[in-house]
Parts: structure tokens; sequence; C-alpha cells
């Protein structure tokens, strides 16, 4: 990339720095904010489900390092659907499916570190004050992210760090005072209860692809994109597989039902008492504020570039300061208002659902073109057909169990598509009329 002066522009986010963003962006809904629903779903062996969870992630991990070093753009999988499916109605609405994905997701996180920044507080805190929580660490990341890449990518590594040391200890402490009986097979739940849980689980590993967003500023791309996608991936599996059974090895069945919105920091407090509690509510305020700092950065770009492509109104790149677009202030926007009004429960499944339609559809995108990329086209059938059949495995639990939320997803994919078909087809209408009068 050339500078206005002909000079190459110094790019400013190294391996480290990428691999931060994609652990920062994968760890915070696995772990804190969904481990208690999907163990009371997938019981004892919801490590099980994670490592399922995980190898389905990988395969589309596959496709993203292939498609990232060959269309390496900041908008990431928005790039990869043009390439595959052009630039028409089934791109746009699938990158509007995107959009929505990541400012649903922040919402989640948002609403996740309220409720464990609530903790510090005394017994049963108001909506209030959890809501202020959420919107203050919007707030505080929109604020870093409109500083640029750079400052991104520092203060995600600062906050990776943090938090996997603190993840790291608390596996290793916990693993010397796991009850076995607690990880008994006697109770095993059959296997559809295990999948269903790793199809849920599944929104913890979707935070990988944001990595593929930072292609335009990472340094020696063609390296460092595959092997930033593929340490973040598998550094999360291993945590995520290791602190699961350090929790179902230290609290009951009922114990987590109980404390399913902060069972990690529960399953501290047999063998490190208040401290050890404290010491995880903290480990997971920093972890859902790096989700949402690397998510906004991703998800923003996801807006310029649809912007750049004619997807949504020219304002959403249109620059206010600095190097700041529009873009970033009107997604903030969007996850404040779905901060107060979101489910964290039912919200997790159908956030699930939607990256597991986003990340079929990149793959089947990616099955147009892999001549091109140079890929391998079984692997990227394998991926396809693990997430669609996660995803039938998540919509049929959905259908016995949340009906409300089956039909909130059916309608946010319909509104994707038909916003993504009625801004083109208007766009082009507006277009015919200033050939006309020129």
């Amino acid at each position: 990339m050339k500078a206005g002066n002909g000079t190459k522009q110094k790019k400013s986010i190294s391996l480290l720095s990428a691999v931060a963003i994609g652990i920062g962006g994968m760890i915070g809904a696995g772990i804190f904010s969904i481990l208690g629903i999907a163990t009371n779903i997938a019981g004892n062996l919801v490590y099980v489900s994670f490592i399922i969870g995980g190898s389905i992630a990988l395969l589309s991990t596959y496709s993203y390092a292939k498609l990232g070093t060959t269309y390496p753009s900041s908008g990431g999988a928005v790039e990869f659907l043009i390439q595959g499916f052009g630039n028409g109605i089934l791109s746009g609405g699938f990158n509007f499916l995107l959009w929505f994905g990541y400012i649903f997701a922040l919402g989640v996180y948002a609403e996740a570190f309220g409720n464990y920044a609530a903790t510090f507080f005394p017994p049963d805190p108001s909506g209030l004050m959890i809501n202020i929580f959420s919107i203050s660490i919007i707030l505080i990341f929109t604020s870093v992210n409109l500083l640029g890449p750079k400052a991104v990518g520092k203060s995600e590594t600062l906050i990776v760090a943090i938090k996997v040391a603190i993840l790291v200890f608390f596996a290793v402490l916990g693993l010397f005072f796991i009850k076995p009986s607690l990880l008994s097979m006697s109770h095993t739940l059959n296997s559809s209860d295990i999948l269903t849980g790793a199809a849920l689980l599944f929104l913890g590993y979707e935070g990988f692809g944001l990595i593929t967003n930072t292609a335009e500023d990472i340094e020696n791309p063609q390296k460092n994109i595959p092997l930033a996608l593929y340490i973040s991936v598998i550094s999360v599996m291993l945590i995520y597989v290791i602190v699961s059974i350090v929790v179902v090895g230290n609290l009951s069945m009922l114990e987590i039902s109980k404390t399913a919105d902060y069972a990690l920091a529960a399953a501290a407090e047999p063998f490190a008492g208040t401290v050890g509690f404290t010491i995880i509510a903290l480990a997971a305020l920093f972890s859902t504020a790096s989700a949402i700092n690397a998510t906004l950065y991703g998800g923003a770009n996801v807006s310029y570039l649809m912007a750049k492509k004619g997807e949504l109104p020219e304002y959403f790149n249109r620059k206010t300061w600095g190097n700041a677009r529009e873009g970033i202030l009107i997604t903030s926007g969007l996850v404040l208002l779905f901060t107060v009004t979101l489910n964290l429960s039912s919200v997790a499944m159908m956030g699930s659902a939607l990256f597991l339609i986003i990340y079929a559809g990149v793959n089947i995108a990616h099955l147009n073109i892999y001549k091109e990329t140079g890929a391998n086209r079984y692997i990227i059938w394998l991926a396809i057909m693990g997430c669609l059949f996660s995803l039938a495995v998540l919509m049929y639990y959905e259908f016995l169990n949340l009906p409300f939320t089956l039909s909130l997803l059916i309608v946010v994919v319909y509104l994707s598509f038909l916003i993504g078909w009625s801004y083109r087809r208007y766009t082009l209408k507006e277009a015919g009329k200033k050939e006309v009068a020129n």
C-alpha cells in the first residue's frame, strides 16, 4: 500500500496483536457469558461440546486463512462474500446479516460485562446499575476504536495477556481440587445434548474471523494472517476445555444452574474462597471488555466496506475527525440500543445460530472460488456441513424449547436479506434517475 508521498505505509498490527484480537474476540462469550447455559444442556461433558464446537470453527478457519491471504481487506468476510457470490443480493444479504450479527454479539458481551461488574456490589443490584456498566464499556471502547487500529492492537494485547494469565492460573490451580465424582459418566446426557451444547458454544469461537478484518493493517499478511488464525483458535480451544473441566469438576449441576450467569467465578470459590471469586470476576470483566474492543473494531470495518461497495449509505464511510468514520458511531449506537433490551440466555442461542449461518455462507462463497485461493474443496465442504448440521441441531432445540427465539432468528435473517435487496433496488433506481438527468 502506498502512502501519498510514494513511500510504503508502515503496517500497525503485528502477529502478536492479531492473535490478541482473535483471542479477545473469542474469549468472553464462550467461557464467561454462556458456559453455565451450555453446561445446563450438555451436563458434565460440556468440555466435549467445546471440542466439537472448536473443531467446526477450525474447519472454517481454513477458509478464512485462504480467503484472507488472497483477498486482504479491512472488511474481511464482507469482501469474501462479494468475491464468492458477486456484488449482488446474495452477498448483500449475508453482509447485512454479518453486520447485525456483530451488533447483536456486542450487545451480549456488554450485558455480560454489566452482570459481572454488578457482582462487586450488594446483592440484587438494580437493572439500571447493570445497564450503566454495560453502556459505559461500549462508550469507552468506541473511543479507543476512534483512535485507530494501532490503539486497538496495543490495548487488545494488554487485555488478552491479563485475562489469559488469570484463566491459566485458575485452570492449573483448579485441577488440583477437582472432585472425581462430579466428572462421573453416571449421569451422562445423550449425544444430542452434547451436540446442542457444541452448536451453542460456536458463539464462543466466532470471533476468530475478526483477524481477517486487520488484513490491511497487519504486518506480512500472507504469513501472519493464517498463523494468527490457527494460533488463536487452537489456544482458545485448549483454554476452554481445561477451564470447563475445572468448572464441572468443582460445582455440581445444581450449583451451576443456580450460578449460570457467573459460573466460572462461582467455581473458583470452593478452592480459592472470596478472593478467587473476585479474581475470576475481574478476569470476566477483562474478557468481555476485550471481546467488545475486538468485535467493535471488526464490526465497524464491515460497515465501512459495505458503504464502500454501495450496500450501505455513504455516510457510514464518511470521516468525522482524524481517521474516524461515522460507521463506528452508528454501530455503537445500535449496540447501546441492544444492550438495554437483550436477554442473555435466549440471545446466546440466537447469536450462535446467526453466526453458524454466516460462516456457512462464507464457506459456500469460498467453494465458488476455491481454485483462486488454492484451497482443498473437500475441507470447505466439511466446514459447510459442520456449520449447517450444528445449525439444524440448534434450531431443533429452539423449536422444542425456545420457539420465540427461533421466530426471532427467522425474522432477523429475513430482514437482513430484505433490507439488502431494498437498499440495492433503491440505489439502482437513484443511479438510473441521475443517468437520465445527465
